[in-house]
């Protein structure tokens, strides 16, 4: 297969940093698959004079590991192509496995190095996935510094058959030694604590008091660690996973100066933004209590307490579940929240979308080119999307809108195999057989946590003045958590710039 010129001129740049050999060990058949394994190593391992292919039968054919040339095999292997999204992943892992140091904490490498287990994981990956690659990278990181661990990334449209039997039905799926581990994206931080259990409160012991202490790490953290860093103030920044809600953000066209960027490159930049400043950025830490006593104070989850001065809330928002009988008992079992990610696993399928704002309406526009037909559900008698969109929408001969209808109940066995809904005009009741239920129904505030001294909303947004502070004296906060009215990643950005200027204003007032 013929890569793309750019991508070949791109690749040759990362080629040169190659510090020793790497040899491709492939397991290959006479099938067609095998054959666009078989041309994608030639052609790759004919640019470098450090990489080779060698031929070896493998649990998976078409399959092959990365590993260095005369040493034991790395760990690091990938079942079918490795492009689309995943093409990055592959890059990364040649480097890695040639020697070059993963960007990782020190910390986090040692308690890497530090696991005794064996480990063997499986990551069930669509190349249309932005999420996936987040999981593939982190698992490969962990195989290249440890012996004790591998990983196979696994692309689903090669091996079809084993994600039928597996009964995967969202992506990424990661098999821990043969049993389901995780579903969905998650951080090397978050991967390292589901194994080897949560970093132990005494590190957080050495952490001096915070000037400024920034919770989240979307757009409106990012921004408030940023300004607060400026400034000349010790600041830090507690983070569940750097990117927040943009990660799950395929295209994003409404970025001032940027006409096109996708959520994981836009949030990589900004973490590299947020690196080039003296903040402590400590990943994989989730906040469960805020208190006032002659400092701020916030508990995380593992119980360290972390001392500050002043605070940015930038918690953002997760998606709004439709809270109905079936939606919990078949999440990734057919109930699934991103179209990009999972949409491909319902090829040839019948799913429905509820909701028919504009996430819902993209989502069913999308559904419409791989499903057999797309239900979209809407509660209200009218779409609220866009009318460019529902325009779109209406030209697509397998689309169904069914407007002013309440979604009763997901039903089905081990997985989903229909949904049943009320006409809100004649409360009569309806069932559609299908295979998968794509929520979009909008966001929630991740703020249920907080105590009663910091004042939300009915709707559980929290309630900031115009310079970012929250009913509690030095707390301010930022983003989708609040009750800005809009939410956007361009005015989260400019919000958490607000709170943190807002917080420089009242250290030096205070």
């Amino acid at each position: 297969m013929a890569l793309d010129v750019e991508i070949k001129s791109q690749l040759a740049q990362y080629l040169e940093l190659l510090e020793s050999d790497v040899e491709f060990v492939a397991s290959l058949g006479n099938d067609e698959d095998s054959q666009k394994v078989k041309e994608f190593l030639l052609e790759i391992a004919e640019m470098s004079p450090k990489l080779s292919l060698v031929e070896k039968a493998l649990d998976r054919t078409p399959s092959f590991q990365v590993n260095r040339k005369n040493q034991e095999p790395s760990g690091v292997a990938f079942a079918g192509l490795p492009l689309g999204h995943e093409f990055t992943s592959f890059i990364l892992a040649l480097l890695q496995v040639a020697g070059r140091k993963p960007k990782i904490e020190d910390e986090l490498i040692t308690r890497i190095q530090s696991i005794q287990s064996n480990l063997h994981f499986e990551t069930y990956v669509s190349l249309t996935c932005h999420n996936c690659p987040d999981v593939v990278q982190a698992l490969n990181i962990l195989s290249v510094l440890n012996p004790r661990i591998s990983h196979t990334m696994i692309e689903g449209g090669m091996f079809k058959a084993e994600i039928d039997e597996r009964k995967v039905m969202a992506v990424p799926t990661v098999f821990l030694n043969g049993a389901e581990f995780s579903s969905g994206r998650m951080s090397i931080e978050q991967l390292v604590e589901k194994i080897s259990g949560p970093q132990d409160a005494s590190t957080f012991n050495n952490k001096d008091i915070f000037d400024v202490l920034v919770v989240g790490g979307g757009p409106a953290g990012a921004s408030a660690a940023i300004y607060a860093a400026r400034k000349g103030i010790k600041t830090g920044m507690l983070v569940e996973t750097f990117g927040g809600q943009v990660m799950e953000t395929v295209g994003i066209e409404n970025m001032i100066g940027t006409p096109y960027t996708e959520g994981p490159q836009l949030m990589a930049q900004v973490e590299q933004h947020v690196k080039a400043y003296p903040v402590d950025i400590m990943k994989g830490q989730r906040a469960k209590d805020i208190r006032k006593n002659d400092l701020l104070e916030v508990e995380l989850e593992n119980g360290a307490v972390l001392q500050a001065k002043s605070i940015v809330l930038a918690l953002g928002a997760k998606w709004r579940n439709i809270n109905v009988p079936g939606e919990d008992a078949f999440r990734n079992k057919g109930v699934t929240y991103c179209p990009h990610c999972d949409g491909p696993l319902f090829t040839n399928k019948k799913v429905a979308v509820i909701g028919g704002g504009n996430s819902g309406i993209e989502a069913a526009i999308d559904l419409a080119g791989l499903a057999e037909h797309v239900y979209v559900l809407e509660f209200l008698p009218e779409l609220k999307a866009d009318q460019v969109l529902q325009d779109r929408l209406a030209q697509l001969k397998n689309v169904t809108v069914l407007k002013n209808v309440a979604t009763k109940e997901i039903v089905g066995n081990d997985e989903v195999e229909g949904i049943i809904y009320t006409d809100r005009a004649d409360n009569s009741e309806h069932r559609i057989d299908l295979a998968g239920v794509f929520v979009q129904i909008g966001l929630v505030p991740n703020t249920n946590w907080l105590p009663e001294t910091i004042q939300t909303t009915d709707r559980g947004e929290i309630i900031v003045d115009k310079h970012g502070q929250t009913s509690l004296a030095g707390v301010f906060a930022a983003g989708d958590c609040t009750d800005s009215a809009y939410k956007q990643i361009i005015i989260s950005m400019g919000s958490g710039a607000t709170a943190a200027l807002g917080a420089f204003d009242y250290l030096i007032r205070n």
